[in-house]
């Protein structure tokens, strides 16, 4: 870490303490991410923790999301959680044609923290460094119109962006049809810079190939180029 870091660090814990909180529990890599989220601006970054402490406080009293919570949606099967790619990132796949517009956007939210927290605590065994990252690959492969959840999606980014800065890494998107051209632009809107930066859309054999050594053949199902196996994303122990 460079003196700047380490002046926009203090800078950071200081206007926290203003904002009413505290930093004593969270390390220099969770503050990090922050600062990185906001452009090392340490107000704004001391401005996005505190929003994040508060949320994290009303929306996870106890610390996770249990299964129990979110069983509605763990009962889809649409999400699958694979080990580590090449770089020690936890590949999380959603198979999007087993996905349906939720009508209760409470139980929602919950899974989509439920899935996150557990994909990144399944990064690492003991404690949590804080820079832990995670790679989405998205399938698209034979959705149809009514698969197409564009607020589920925002929402997913959503949080990636408001309440877990800097986690993913990249997100691919396989066999996007025609038809979603015109639904991802509109969930583009929401996205900020940084993130449309970390989004692959795989379009032709020589991105595909790329995707596969990116990841990692280890931990692709085989269907993807890899030679693993789906894992259930209720079927992993963290």
């Amino acid at each position: 870490m460079d003196r700047n870091e380490e002046m926009a660090l203090e800078q950071m814990r200081e206007s926290v303490e203003k904002l009413g909180s505290s930093t004593e529990d969270y390390g220099e890599k969770t503050l990090m991410r922050f600062l990185i989220a906001r452009s090392m601006d340490p107000e704004k970054a001391a401005k996005m923790f505190c929003q994040w402490k508060k949320w994290r406080a009303e929306m996870v009293p106890l610390g996770y999301i249990s299964a129990s919570e979110v069983a509605d949606e763990l009962a889809a099967e649409k999400f699958y959680l694979q080990g580590l790619s090449k770089n020690g990132h936890p590949v999380l796949i959603v198979k999007v044609n087993k996905h349906f517009r939720s009508n209760d956007q409470v139980q929602f939210k919950k899974f989509v923290v439920h899935l996150l927290d557990k994909t990144i605590a399944s990064s690492f065994k003991g404690r949590e460094i804080g820079n832990e990252k995670l790679i989405v690959i998205a399938d698209l492969q034979n959705i149809t119109y009514n698969n197409a959840d564009a607020r589920g999606i925002i929402t997913g980014f959503q949080f990636l962006q408001a309440y877990y800065p800097e986690r993913l890494a990249t997100c691919y998107i396989l066999h996007m049809p025609q038809f979603f051209v015109a639904v991802w632009r509109f969930v583009c809107r929401f996205l900020d810079k940084a993130t449309q930066e970390k989004i692959r859309i795989v379009t032709n054999e020589e991105q595909r190939e790329q995707f596969i050594r990116e990841v990692g053949e280890e931990v692709l199902p085989e269907e993807y180029g890899g030679r693993a196996e789906l894992v259930l994303l209720q079927d992993v122990a963290v």
